[in-house]
């Protein structure tokens, strides 16, 4: 079993509860509510803004020059695409970019992003990517499960979107160099005596997810 696979085995409920969310459910179904979308969407951005300055703390934790440009590459991909995809289903309800940068974080935002910054902070390159790991593995398993589920979304599918881009080549490939990495950096760094402290530091990551999409459902 990969690193991966033993810090989601160690919080299975937690897992399941934050990946098949009602939340997800209701997203794949097209039953989703788009009050409770948009609001999530537009609290995804300003959590971005945060992750993306996360990603930036791994190139300044990273110990090489090859960790530092895949690093870098995370920070491109929050930056030049995720955040482009926002702006562009944002555009649909009339909100501009400068809406969304300057909306007010929720505290659930304020909760989780702050959670994964002082992780980067207080530890290494590893405690940073175990607390990012449940956003970037876990919507890329969001987005295989929910094609496998409902199939591809057809076009009149109010969240197609969002769906093709969690589930499309370009975020998979991210998310596997994502893991990739994780499981480098695991092989380097993890030790016995840390394994229980990294299990809870991906178990809270990973309830907090959970109560990201909450924050969504009610909303409304």
């Amino acid at each position: 079993m990969g690193f991966f696979e033993s810090l989601k085995d160690n919080c299975a409920d937690e897992w399941r509860a934050y990946t098949r969310h009602e939340f997800v459910l209701q997203l794949g179904a097209a039953t989703l509510p788009k009050p409770a979308f948009q609001t999530y969407l537009v609290q995804d951005y300003l959590f971005l803004i945060q992750f993306a300055r996360a990603h930036a703390l791994a190139v300044y934790k990273s110990t090489n020059l090859q960790d530092m440009r895949d690093a870098a590459a995370g920070v491109s991909a929050i930056l030049d695409v995720e955040m482009d995809l926002h702006v562009r289903l944002c555009a649909d309800w009339g909100l501009s970019a400068a809406d969304l940068e300057h909306s007010v974080e929720a505290p659930q935002t304020i909760a989780y992003t702050r959670f994964v910054l002082e992780a980067g902070h207080a530890g290494d390159i590893l405690d940073l990517m175990v607390a990012l790991a449940p956003c970037m593995l876990g919507y890329a398993e969001i987005g295989r499960w929910l094609v496998a589920e409902h199939g591809k979304p057809e076009a009149n599918h109010p969240y197609q979107t969002w769906i093709n881009e969690y589930a499309g080549q370009a975020y998979q490939d991210v998310a596997q160099a994502t893991l990739l990495t994780l499981e480098k950096h695991a092989s380097e760094l993890l030790t016995q005596g840390r394994q229980n402290r990294l299990f809870h530091l991906f178990s809270q990551a990973t309830r907090l997810e959970a109560e990201f999409w909450q924050m969504g459902l009610t909303s409304v």
